[in-house]
This record gives structure tokens, C-alpha cells and sequence, in this order.
């Protein structure tokens, strides 16, 4: 049994059975969804904590417990006695405490007869299955993942024996999970291949033929299912290339080559890279080479004598967790005999002509040329611009992440001085599904109407489906499906549980979920009770609102005291159970009580309404006139009831104004509470307008209003039009601006070139536009060019902000007004006059149809030829004729056309016909070999000759043994007659050809000179090195160096020499195995290499670190090197370290006697 308070003060006892207990509860509150996030983190671990009712935080009223709710704050008593008017129904005294059921009246009485039919609602309720006891639990909710399947490529070939599909949800009740595959709810029996951990899902030893397919987790518990998105289990493979040898693949140097890869069966895609000969001698990424990662082949634009050799494809594989590469058979390029031609590019590797993207793929598009000389490659957007962070030069066009508006045409050109060749495509974008609007989680009362709605977009548009608990919903008698809208009428609790929307196109599809929670509820109070004190102004009027939590809606009424509201001229109840009262008097004080009822239950709430006196405005604003920069104090003072507190709020135009925000204009004048002064500082444009001060307190306000007007320079002049354009000339003309209070002085006209150009000043007539025109005409614009028009105002106080620009107009054609510049030329094929020039840029071309005039004559003739090439992009032009001889100089003009006309011609330039190869070889090659890495070459010059300019020699030179074409090559930089070779075998003889070569190629080859190169350097650095210091001398010893039989004569020593004082190291060279070098007394320590020398070059050095103490520095003992590591360091006493580069043992370190000892001891711990 429990005592509790009725509103009359008497006690009664309330002695619920547990089905009317639990009826209670349940029917009073559901959770709201909304809500159920918060109360997880309150009642998280809390499960022996009291229960307070429904939904944490949702207003549902608590199951019953022994505090009776008429002790707490929120609520006041009812009346002992009904309020006159009232019906039968509200004779009971309202009950205060948690919802239990009424207090029983006389048995017999209707109110009776009506408690005991709402007992018998509510148990039907209870024992409803939609709305069983775990949703009157505060942590109750549906099942929300987190975390959910991903798609997973599995190699075939993994060691791994298991997969595992992650699926986690948040709920609830926990939840319970469930998997599809392929659409088929799949069984999970212990000790099978598919295991459930947690919500995971585990395939044991998966295979392809078994396990590939879509999977999907299902998570539930009794408020409903939701389903997780598909995740595609797929398996990747790699086979092994072909073991049959490959062909050779044959050219001509100087020729383009493919080498096929011919990949072997794979999933999915693979990466490419080429090996030349041997392994990891990869074939560099350059201009000249090229490997497509669409097909695998090489590409190799231009052949030359490096590229002879083997070949090897490598393919790999990138799979989720593993990477797998297979090697091709290799395949030999062999090439013939060079062909020198130049021929225009051909392009062999292209891009498809329909590219399919999805939005925020990388896209990669390839296009690859042959020819000769090596094609420049550039691309562009045919209908539109290309980004600059993809503009390139390289064979592939990168896009890192596409969106729409990258679709469209694109185009590769490849280009060399021989010609041009092109290649479009077109980039289709298209997207996966991408939620517009989501639904989220719902509370609905019982009996209403629903409406619930999603949207998403995508490419192909997405269809949408529902899906309730997890299977598919369907229009019915009460629900509605169209498409993405959901409709319910009259809700039941039945239609309670877990919603998913669903979008899909053919590139994947999304979900949204929420929970919908039917409510049933008793009128509350507890969340929303009246005010308890509730202050009003007198003369004023004041708004009690009335919100009971309830489920269906309350049905509200009012009484003050005893005395039932009802509307009037001075009292109105809204259609919410709002209670208005106007022109409030003191008569109007007492105790209101608002009244909830529905079919559930019923509740009331009392609060006082207590009348204070009005705030009136004491001091107004008065209105001013300033200029822009000035500051300005309005003046605001008021009275007020003084047991309360008052507030001053300024508006401008009805908008709050900001005193806190940084760098402001606006500042309080004063901190009396009875004065609400506003100053101004620096007062701008958007300063003017009307300002309000309210004076405000918590029952009431008064306001009075001011305008401050603020001069300055004009506004942007509006509705800028451009009419009769010409070639050079537009009239403008724009409607007046805003002159800000100041008459506007002048006009100024600026004018633009789209997209990127920046804003200039134009020439006008008239000259100087006064303020009162409103148009002008423009002069001095460039023919058959964009732009765009603004206009300028200005008065006594300043320019003011443009207007917006015009709408874009082209002027029209005329004809070109610039020649081009940089006429130039040479090189080219036998009988060719090559032409070269600066592409006229848009700006000068002046009209369509544009293109280039050429007139050229050898030079001392009289009549011209001409030549047109059309196209403002063109810079080339080559005329061709056996005639034209070699080297032969022209005289070159060059003038612009388009539709209009001829523009003006260029000056006069020289250029020569192409060059051809010298004609006569050099004599009298001499060639020596000066050490063993180096022979010196000499030879007899070649006399000039008609057919070019002589740019140098060009030297080839080649083992005895090895054929000519394996021939190393060096070219001299001018007309040097020697020159000397590095970088060759010790000990060898070689033959040696010169060749002169001007930009043409190569003449005719010398006759052939011998030379072989001296053996090479003993290998061994000296060693055993010693010194002594006396008061200015540092003598240096160390054993000879004697040579093997494969090694050259050691003739001297060379030693480099350099101290702590004289950073420039100095050369000392000695026929003897010691040296005596003058030192400073005061160097601290030096750095010595010493090497051999003699016919076959210098030798390995021997490098020594001579720190000074006053001793002799020796060899330390091979015992004590492994114990000396990390020990040796500047500040030693008398320290050498031996750092020679060679096959002798490591390097080692001569310390003085006492000092090894002290370091041994150290080091052994004595």
C-alpha cells in the first residue's frame, strides 16, 4: 500500500494489482526515439537503478513509486472543490502523483462506470504485442549499426583460411543477428563452413565456387529489423604468362616499335612495368617510352641503339591484403640500319571513344605517338576548359576525382616539326545513389496521420523501395508507398518497428533507417507544467501556455480559482490551450489552473499571476544626418517597476544589433540601468536606417524609434546595356544608383576581356560623363573580341562599389591590325625550306577564318612565292622542292588574314634551307690511351662546305673484337680537333672512327685508329702510415705500394693535405714512400689522403685523421679493432682513422700506446 496527496489534502490508499501497475506504465510513455541517444550514456550499466517512467527525458509520465509527485516544485494542489461548470468527470479531486488510475468513486456513479472502462483500455493496450514492456524500458530502441559488411576481394591463392563480414548494431534489447547471401537467408549450424561471431559473419576455408555472391546482415530484437547494405564477395586471381618464347620484334633505328605484353587471365586489373635485359633494370617513364596500364604494351616512339636488348613484361596484381607479379618470356628488339627521315607523328596507344566514370573516380585517359623527332603531346577539353591541375604534356591525362562537370569531348594531339596528329573521346559521368533527405526517428500519436519522405540522387536516377522490419512494404489499407514518400492514416500501435528506405541504380545502393514509435499517452505535466509564478504588466497583456504531454491531443480548459475560463473581449483559450489576457488590471491576479484530458487519462497545472507596473520610454531617440566616417550617440533613458530587473535592446531595421562582436561599430554610452544610450563610432553606409530602443523586462517593454541617415560616396549604378557594337566602338548605357544623400559628380567606364581578365578603364565620348547622363559611348576596343562593361560613380565624398557587369557581347570583325612576329626557320629533309613563327594570339587575331600569308624568294632573285596556312594555332610551314639546294639562304615574309582581309607584312628575315650531311670525312685520326680509363684522340679538320654549317666531330669508338654498329659515341661541343675518351676498360684495345656532323647528321667516317689503354692502378692503398711531429714539421711514412703483374708501374704518390686552420686542402706529390710537410705549432689536428700514381692513373687513397698531442702516431694492433668501435672520437689523445675504399679489410684506426691501453681498460670494465 502507498499514501499519496489528492488536491483536497485528504489521504487516501491506492493498492494497484501488478497488471494495473504495469498497465500504468506502459501505456503512459513510450521512448522516444529521438531521445533513446541519451538516455543509453544515462542508464548505461544502471539496470538495478529505479525506473522513472517511459523514455529518459521524453515527458512520459514514471511508473509509480513512493514519492508522491505532489511534493515536487513543478506542481501545486488542484482545488478542494470543483470548479463551477465543471462536468461529472472533474468532480474527482485531480490526482498529482504518477499516472496511476483515478481514485474509485461510489460504486454505481458514471465516473466509476468511465475509470473502470479506461482500466480496461489500458490492460488491452498492455497486453498488445507492438507494444510489449520492453518499450516502456528507458534504454529501449531499435537496432542501429554500427558497423556494417564491406566488399572484400579474397585471392584465390591466399594462405588465409577464413573471411570475416563485419556487422555490429547499437540496440536495445541487444539484438540478434541473422545473414543473406544472394538474396537466401543462410543457415549458420554450429560446426559449419559459416560461423556467426558476435554479429560477424565467418566463412571458413572460403571458395569461389561456394562463397562468391552478395551478403547482407540482418540485426533485430523486439522493436523491429533493419537490414545492412550488400557486400560482394569476390575472388581475385593471376595466372602465369605463357611459357612459349616470344618472337623477336625487328625495326629500324630511328623507327617507332610496340612490344605486345599479352597479360594472362586475371581479376581484377593489373599494373605494368617493362624490364630491359635484367632485373631491376626497369624501362624509365620519359617522353620517348611508354607502358600502357590499359593493355600492358610498350610503346617506344623513336628507336635508338639503347634500346636493342631483351624485354620482359611485369604484371601485378593489387588484391585487398596481398600482391602477386608474374614475369613474361623475354622478347628481343633487334634493329636495322638507322633511318635518319623525319616523319610526322602517328598516334598508336589511344584512348577509347566513350569513357564511362563514376563522380570522384581518378579517370585516366592515354594517347601515345610515334615519330620523328619524338612527339610533343598536349591535350584539351573540346567543349570547355581543362583544369590546371591536369593540363600536361605527358602521354596520360589524369582527373583525380571527375564530377559532372568534367564531362564532355576530349582531345590529344601529338605533335612534332613534321606535323600534327588527334584523337577524341568523350567522359560520360554518371553517379551512385547519394541521399537528398533521409528519413530519421519518428514519434507519431495514435490515430494521427503520417507523412515520411526520402529523396536521393544519382546517374542513372535511382529508384526507391521501402522496407519495414526488413521486408519489403507495399501500398495497403492504411499505408501508402509512392516511390520515396511513405503515408500512414490513423496509426496503430501496430505500425510501430524499424523503417528503411532504399535507393538503388545499377551502381549501387544506399539505406536509411529509423524507428517510428506509436504513442499512447495520459496527459502529463511534469516536463511542460504552468509557470508557478507568472508576472504581467498592468495595462498589458500576457500568454499562458498550456502543454501537457499527451497522446492523442488533450482536450484544455481554464479556470481562475474556481471559475471556468471561457473566451471573451479580454480572455481567449487558442485551439493549442494557450490562455490570453488583455489590458490586464489587478483584478486579474489569482491562481489559473489549466485542465488536460484524453481517452488515457486526464491532469492539471496551477500557476499565480501576479501584476507588476508598465516600463515606459522617458528620453526618446531623436533622428540624425551624418557623413559616412562620423560617430554619433542616440540617447535612450526609461522607468520601470522597480522589483524587477530592465533591459535595453537597439534594433536597426527590426534586426537585434551586436554589441560583443569584434571590430564593431557600436558601443553602450552608459552602464545605468535606467539608461540605454547607443554610440556609434565611425559610422558607415549600412548604418543607416531606422533604430529602435526597447526597454524590456520580464512582463513587459516599451520602444520609441529614430532614423539616422549616413552620406557617402554613391552606389552601383544598375542595369548596364550594351547597344550598337561595332568593330572598335559600343554604347553603353545604366540607370542611376543610390547617390547615398550626396549628388552623384561623374561617371567612369571600365571594361573587361572573360573569363580571367582584370577591370581597365576605357576611353569614352564624351570624354568626361557628368552626373546626370546615363549613357556614353566606349572607343578604342579591339575588333572580334569578348567583353564585358561596368560603370563607376562618384561624388564629393568618394567613388563608390561598381555596378554588376554587363552581359558579354563580342565586338565585330575586322581585319588584322599586327603582323606576327618571330619569323624564323631552318633544318628540315633535303630540299626543304622550314618556316617557323609565333602563333598570333587572340587578342590581335581580329575575326574568324584566321590564318597566316607567307612570301619567301632565294635570296637576290626578284619574284616572291607565296604559301597560306590556315588556322591561328599554325607556327610551321614547310615548302619542299628538289630544286632548293642545300644551306641556301631566303628571304621570308609574313602577313595575317581572316575574313576581313590581309593585315600588315613582317620585315624581311634571312632563314637557309635544310642542311645536308658533310660530305668529306676527317683525316690523319691519331689515338693514345693515357691511362687506363682514358685515351687521348687527334685528327685533321674539315673544311667547311656548302652544305651546312660544321657544328662539330663526332667520335665512335669500340672494343677490338666487337662490331662497329656496338660503337660507343661522344660528340665535341665546336670545331676542336681532340679530344680525350673516359670511361674505358683497363688494359684494352679499341678502334676509333671521326665522323664531322653539322644539324643534318653525320658525314662519311675517318679511316680507323688504334689505341689501348694502360693497365690499370694498383688496387691497394698504401699502408702501415706513420708520422712524427717536430716543432713545424708533420713527416709522414707508410710502406710502398709494389704492383702485381695486371697492375700498372707505381711512379710516385700523391698526397692531399688539410689542417683545422686552412680549410683548402693542398697537393704534395713525392717519388718516395715518406714526405716531411711544413705545419703551423698550433694546428690541433689534420686530414691526409695518400694514393698512388703512374702510367694506368691514380690509385685507391689511403685516408688518415692525425689529431696533435706531441707523439707518434702507429698502426693500431688487428687484436684491438673489434674493441675500438665507438670509441674513437675528436679530443682521442692521438687518433688516426684509416677510411680507404678498398678490398682490404676494414678500415682501422692508430692510436699512440698509452691511449689504446686507457681505451682497452675502459673497455673491458678494469
Amino acid at each position: 500500500m502507498q499514501r499519496c496527496c489528492s488536491g483536497s489534502g485528504r489521504a487516501h490508499t491506492q493498492a494497484p494489482s501488478p497488471a494495473t501497475a504495469t498497465a500504468t506504465a506502459t501505456t503512459a510513455a513510450t521512448t522516444a526515439p529521438g531521445q533513446r541517444r541519451a538516455a543509453e550514456a544515462s542508464w548505461a550499466g544502471r539496470e538495478g537503478a529505479p525506473r522513472a517512467g517511459g523514455r529518459a527525458g521524453s515527458g512520459s509520465p514514471p511508473r509509480a513509486t513512493s514519492t508522491c509527485p505532489s511534493h515536487h516544485p513543478s506542481f501545486t494542489p488542484g482545488p478542494s472543490q470543483p470548479p463551477a461548470g465543471l462536468s461529472p468527470r472533474w468532480a474527482e479531486p485531480p490526482l498529482l502523483c504518477s499516472p496511476s488510475l483515478p481514485r474509485t468513486p461510489t460504486m454505481g456513479t458514471p465516473t466509476r462506470r468511465k475509470a473502470h472502462l479506461l482500466l480496461l483500455v489500458a490492460v488491452v493496450l498492455v497486453s498488445s504485442p507492438a507494444r510489449s514492456s520492453p518499450r516502456g524500458s528507458p534504454t529501449t530502441f531499435g537496432p542501429v549499426f554500427e558497423d556494417q559488411p564491406l566488399g572484400l576481394l579474397f585471392p584465390e591463392e591466399s594462405t588465409e583460411e577464413k573471411v570475416t563480414l563485419a556487422c555490429r548494431a547499437r540496440a536495445s534489447p541487444p539484438a540478434t543477428y541473422r545473414w543473406k547471401m544472394n538474396g537466401t537467408e543462410m543457415k549458420l549450424a554450429p560446426g559449419s563452413r559459416h560461423q556467426l561471431v558476435g554479429g560477424n559473419l565467418v566463412i571458413l576455408n572460403p571458395s569461389k565456387a561456394q562463397d562468391a555472391g552478395v551478403y547482407q546482415c540482418l540485426a533485430s530484437n523486439p522493436v523491429g529489423t533493419v537490414v545492412s547494405r550488400e557486400a560482394v564477395l569476390r575472388f581475385g586471381f593471376l595466372q602465369e604468362f605463357s611459357k612459349e618464347e616470344r618472337d623477336p620484334v625487328k625495326t629500324h633505328e630511328g623507327w617507332g616499335v610496340m612490344l605486345p605484353c599479352n597479360p594472362p587471365a586475371h581479376y581484377p586489373g593489373l599494373s605494368y612495368r617493362w624490364l630491359l635485359n635484367e632485373f631491376p633494370n626497369f624501362i624509365p617513364t620519359d617522353g620517348r617510352h611508354f607502358v600502357s596500364q590499359t593493355t600492358g604494351n610498350l610503346y617506344i616512339a623513336r628507336t635508338n641503339a639503347s634500346d636493342l636488348g631483351n624485354y620482359s613484361c611485369l604484371a601485378t596484381s593489387h588484391m585487398d591484403f596481398s600482391t602477386k607479379s608474374v614475369f613474361s618470356k623475354f622478347a628481343q628488339l633487334n634493329l636495322a640500319a638507322e633511318d635518319t627521315r623525319l616523319f610526322a607523328p602517328s598516334i598508336k596507344a589511344r584512348f577509347p571513344a566513350e569513357t564511362y566514370a563514376l563522380v570522384g573516380q581518378q579517370v585516366t585517359l592515354e594517347c601515345f605517338a610515334f615519330g620523328n623527332p619524338v612527339p610533343q603531346i598536349k591535350w584539351r577539353k573540346v567543349d570547355g576548359s581543362l583544369s590546371p591541375q591536369w593540363a600536361t604534356a605527358e602521354p596520360t591525362l589524369q582527373i583525380p576525382s571527375i564530377s559532372f562537370e568534367d564531362e564532355g569531348t576530349y582531345e590529344c594531339e601529338a605533335e612534332n616539326s613534321k606535323g600534327r596528329d588527334t584523337v577524341q573521346g568523350r567522359i560520360i559521368v554518371q553517379a551512385q545513389p547519394e541521399w537528398l533527405k533521409v528519413i530519421s526517428d519518428m514519434e507519431a500519436d495514435i490515430g494521427s496521420n503520417l507523412r515520411w519522405g526520402c529523396a536521393a540522387a544519382g546517374k542513372p536516377r535511382p529508384t526507391v523501395r521501402w522496407l519495414r522490419n526488413g521486408e519489403p512494404l507495399t501500398s495497403q489499407s492504411r499505408v501508402e508507398v509512392l516511390a520515396g514518400d511513405l503515408r500512414f492514416s490513423k496509426l496503430s500501435l501496430e505500425d510501430s518497428g524499424m523503417y528503411q528506405c532504399v535507393a538503388e541504380n545499377k551502381h549501387g545502393t544506399i539505406y536509411a533507417s529509423a524507428e517510428l514509435a506509436v504513442q499512447a499517452l495520459a496527459p502529463d505535466f511534469r516536463l511542460n507544467p504552468v509557470k508557478r509564478l507568472i508576472p504581467a504588466a498592468r495595462g498589458g497583456e500576457i500568454a499562458i501556455p498550456c502543454q501537457p504531454r499527451a497522446a492523442p491531443k488533450a482536450v484544455v480548459l481554464w479556470s481562475k480559482g474556481t471559475e471556468i475560463l471561457v473566451n471573451s473581449s479580454r480572455v481567449t483559450v487558442t485551439p493549442d490551450g494557450t490562455l490570453i489576457i488583455r489590458n490586464i488590471s489587478r483584478s486579474d491576479e489569482g491562481k489559473y489552473t489549466c485542465f488536460a484530458e484524453n481517452f488515457m487519462g486526464k491532469a492539471n497545472s496551477t500557476g499565480i499571476l501576479s501584476v507588476r507596473d508598465a516600463t515606459k520610454i522617458t528620453l526618446a531617440p531623436s533622428s540624425a544626418d551624418i557623413n559616412l566616417g562620423d560617430s554619433l550617440t542616440l540617447q535612450c533613458h526609461a522607468s520601470h517597476d522597480p522589483t524587477m530587473d530592465l533591459t535595453f535592446i537597439w534594433t536597426l531595421d527590426d534586426f537585434p544589433i551586436d554589441f560583443d562582436k569584434p571590430g564593431g561599430h557600436y558601443r553602450r554610452a552608459s552602464t545605468k540601468e535606467t539608461v540605454g544610450d547607443l554610440t556609434i563610432l565611425n559610422a558607415q553606409l549600412r548604418h543607416g536606417g531606422k533604430y529602435t530602443c526597447m526597454a524590456q523586462t520580464v512582463v513587459d517593454s516599451a520602444s520609441k524609434e529614430a532614423t539616422v541617415l549616413v552620406r557617402g560616396p554613391p552606389g552601383p549604378p544598375g542595369g548596364v546595356v550594351v547597344r550598337n557594337i561595332g568593330d572598335t566602338t559600343v554604347q553603353l548605357s545604366w540607370s542611376r544608383g543610390f547617390d547615398n544623400h550626396s549628388p552623384i559628380a561623374k561617371y567612369t567606364l571600365q571594361a573587361r576581356t572573360p573569363p580571367a581578365g582584370k577591370w581597365k578603364q576605357v576611353r569614352t565620348n564624351p570624354a568626361n560623363i557628368e552626373g546626370n547622363a546615363e549613357t556614353a559611348q566606349v572607343l578604342g576596343l579591339t575588333p572580334w573580341m569578348d567583353y564585358e562593361f561596368r560603370v563607376v560613380a562618384s561624388n564629393i565624398l568618394g567613388t563608390g562599389e561598381p555596378s554588376g557587369p554587363s552581359s558579354k557581347i563580342r565586338t565585330k570583325e575586322a581585319a588584322p591590325s599586327v603582323a606576327p612576329s618571330g619569323l624564323s626557320g631552318g633544318g628540315g629533309a633535303p630540299g626543304e625550306l622550314i618556316l617557323n613563327w609565333t602563333p598570333v594570339p587572340r587578342e590581335y587575331q581580329n575575326g574568324d577564318g584566321f590564318g597566316y600569308l607567307l612570301s619567301f624568294r632565294r635570296q637576290g632573285r626578284a619574284g616572291w612565292q607565296t604559301a597560306r596556312v590556315p588556322g591561328a594555332d599554325a607556327q610551321h610551314f614547310v615548302y619542299s622542292n628538289d630544286s632548293v639546294r642545300p644551306y641556301t639562304p631566303f628571304e621570308v615574309k609574313i602577313r595575317s588574314y581572316n575574313r576581313r582581309g590581309d593585315g600588315p607584312e613582317s620585315l624581311t628575315a634571312l632563314v637557309y634551307s635544310a642542311e645536308e650531311e658533310p660530305r668529306v670525312a676527317p683525316t690523319k685520326v691519331w689515338a693514345k690511351g693515357v691511362s687506363s680509363s682514358e685515351m687521348n684522340v687527334t685528327w685533321e679538320p674539315v673544311q667547311q662546305d656548302m652544305n651546312g654549317i660544321l657544328l662539330g666531330y663526332e667520335i665512335r669508338y669500340w672494343k677490338a673484337g666487337d662490331k662497329e654498329a656496338a660503337a660507343d659515341r661522344v660528340r665535341t661541343a665546336g670545331l676542336d680537333t681532340s679530344a680525350r675518351v673516359t670511361g674505358l676498360h683497363p688494359d684494352t684495345k679499341y678502334h676509333v672512327t671521326i665522323r664531322a656532323y653539322n644539324r643534318a647528321g653525320t658525314g662519311p667516317t675517318s679511316p680507323s685508329a688504334n689505341a689501348t689503354t694502360m693497365k690499370p692502378p694498383p688496387q691497394r692503398p698504401p699502408d702501415n702510415i706513420s708520422w712524427t711531429f717536430s716543432s713545424s714539421t708533420l713527416s709522414i711514412k707508410w710502406d710502398p705500394v709494389v704492383p702485381f703483374r695486371n697492375e700498372s708501374a707505381v711512379t710516385g704518390y700523391k698526397m692531399l693535405y688539410q689542417n683545422d686552420l686552412h680549410p683548402t686542402p693542398t697537393l704534395h706529390l713525392t717519388s718516395r714512400n715518406w714526405i716531411d710537410i711544413a705545419v703551423p705549432e698550433d694546428i690541433g689536428h689534420a686530414l691526409v689522403q695518400i694514393r698512388t700514381t703512374g702510367p694506368g692513373g691514380d690509385g685507391i687513397p689511403a685516408e688518415v685523421h692525425i689529431v696533435r698531442n706531441g707523439g707518434a702516431g702507429r698502426r693500431t694492433p688487428p687484436s684491438l679493432e673489434a674493441a675500438l668501435p665507438g670509441l674513437l672520437s675528436q679530443g682521442t689523445s692521438m687518433m688516426v682513422e684509416n677510411s680507404a675504399v678498398s678490398p682490404a679489410p676494414h678500415p682501422s684506426a692508430i692510436l699512440s700506446l698509452p691511449v689504446v691501453m686507457l681505451l682497452l681498460v675502459g673497455y673491458l670494465g678494469l
